[in-house]
């Protein structure tokens, strides 16, 4: 039987890929073409099946990618190859997003649709600027109202009379080109010039911008902020409470920049921390964990597992390989029965317990030399050592648990290279954007930013820029480089470094 195509009708919610549903992510993982649109977040966009077709049809004032029939036409071209379709759409598709006239088009051409409601912008866009839409002290009605209306039309859609005058809060969307006509048309029916307004650009994002006024000067505040769209307009009493419940921008790292170079799968966790804490995290992952080849050693060792006395792990990425391969041979946790585990970083030792291991030994100091400080009273001359570990890794820790008599095998699992996902047009994004700190969360990641970038380019950058480094081996590692570095974290870790970022900034540097 012949598959037939299916349109899902997705809101992708104001902007910040935190609001995007649960059921919307569900079908974006297993669409087979992606349409969508400009004010969807690369984030999001990253969450489509790595198979599907990704096709654009953004639209901007006055310049349109695809026009709104050549849009329904290529909906509905799609389907009747039987393609699962998400027509992906900023906010919510059926507010101001022509989705009803989409579904409508898809219908009459015989396929089905089904809409995911998206968290639209009226609301969620007010909320992040600390302004509620209602409030019981304040008004109960609101309303949302297209802010594209062209000036000069022989007969107004909206009825300005009646918002003016007879409805609480007002939203106006993507009007800010149209601002002073929709203010005099507020004043010439009835609204008291002294009502409130606030226009919000980029809402729920880390570079949101808030201007707020009254209705009788907000044209002047927003031409001397020189604000530009994408924005929304609020106009009612509610606006005067964003003095009492701003929120959004009030975190530690508000407006700071800040470039994250781990690889993309191990740098959700600071991602998340740095947006938590206000600030802007922009993903620049400088390596790639690419695993060897050639595993013979360790399948060797899992055959031979019960000869070991200690197994010392520097990484999360060992440890996933490592346990990886245990089960895919046939083996479990228990072939390590009477071994002792060791582990550098709470990181690491965190993963272990993950597999069901409880970690001997975890250094206070997170580096090679700490563990084998606490390991000289452990140890016993003689005790055989297997170290699953990064290629390239530095020589320290096998040679110095060598000086304390241990037979050490060095196994590699895996290396740091380069990402081959790194292109000239993202390089050039980067030098031309204006950054407040760029972190390194390992050597690995300074050398291969730097080999990207080049040592000329990279050194313009620190100089712009402050250079965090997760510990002391970094920040060797960036100064060998030619890096100025500003910042070592006290303590060794994603917290540590976020730490000493904050307290940078709290001392006013």
């Amino acid at each position: 039987m012949e598959k037939k195509g299916f349109v899902y009708l997705v809101g992708a919610g104001p902007g910040d890929p935190g609001l995007f549903t649960i059921k919307g992510k569900e079908l974006l993982e297993r669409a087979e073409v992606v349409v969508y649109d400009r004010l969807v977040s690369p984030e999001i966009i990253a969450w489509a099946n790595p198979q599907a077709e990704l096709i654009y049809v953004g639209k901007e004032s006055s310049r349109h990618t695809l026009s709104q029939d050549e849009i329904n036409a290529l909906l509905a071209e799609k389907a009747a190859q039987g393609k699962m379709v998400v027509r992906l759409k900023g906010g919510d598709p059926f507010v101001f997003g022509r989705g009803g006239e989409e579904a409508l088009y898809v219908r009459e051409r015989g396929f089905d649709f089904a809409v995911v409601p998206g968290i639209s912008s009226a609301i969620a866009v007010p909320a992040y600027a600390g302004i509620p839409v209602t409030h019981r002290d304040a008004t109960s009605s609101f309303a949302v109202i297209t802010g594209h209306e062209k000036p000069g039309k022989e007969v107004s859609s909206i009825n300005w009379k009646l918002i003016s005058t007879g409805i609480g809060t007002l939203v106006f969307l993507m009007g800010v080109e149209n601002l002073e006509y929709i203010v005099n048309n507020l004043m010439e029916n009835g609204r008291n010039p002294e009502t409130p307004v606030a226009l919000i650009r980029r809402g729920t994002m880390p570079d949101q911008e808030v201007v707020s006024g009254r209705l009788n000067d907000i044209v002047a505040r927003v031409r001397q902020a020189g604000l530009k769209p994408p924005a929304i307009i609020v106009v009612g009493e509610t606006v005067d409470l964003r003095q009492g419940l701003s929120w959004w921008e009030t975190g530690p790292l508000w407006g700071k920049r800040i470039i994250v170079t781990r690889s993309r799968h191990q740098a959700s966790v600071l991602v998340k921390k740095i947006k938590e804490l206000g600030g802007e995290a922009i993903e620049f992952p400088a390596i790639e964990i690419a695993e060897e080849e050639n595993l013979d050693k360790l399948y060797m060792a899992f055959k031979n597992i019960e000869s070991y006395h200690w197994v010392i792990f520097t990484s999360v990425n060992a440890v996933d390989i490592f346990f990886r391969k245990l089960k895919s041979h046939g083996h479990d946790i228990r072939n390590l029965a009477g071994i002792k585990i060791g582990a550098i970083g709470p990181a690491t030792s965190e993963r272990l317990q993950k597999y069901g291991l409880l970690v001997e030994l975890m250094p206070d100091e997170y580096q090679a030399e700490g563990l084998v400080k606490e390991l000289q009273a452990m140890m016993k001359p003689g005790q055989k050592v297997l170290l699953p570990r990064a290629r390239g890794a530095r020589d320290i820790l096998p040679l110095q648990l060598g000086d304390l008599g241990a037979e050490v095998e060095e196994i590699f699992l895996y290396q740091a290279v380069v990402p081959s996902s790194i292109n000239n047009a993202s390089i050039t994004e980067l030098l031309q954007q204006t950054i407040d700190y760029i972190t390194f969360t390992s050597s690995s990641t300074v050398t291969n930013f730097v080999d990207i970038i080049g040592s000329q380019q990279a050194e313009v950058l620190s100089s712009r820029m402050k250079v965090a480094c997760i510990g002391p081996i970094t920040a060797e590692k960036a100064r060998e480089k030619g890096l100025k570095v500003d910042i070592i974290a006290n303590e060794y870790t994603i917290d540590g470094l976020l730490q000493s970022i904050l307290a940078d900034l709290a001392d006013g540097n």
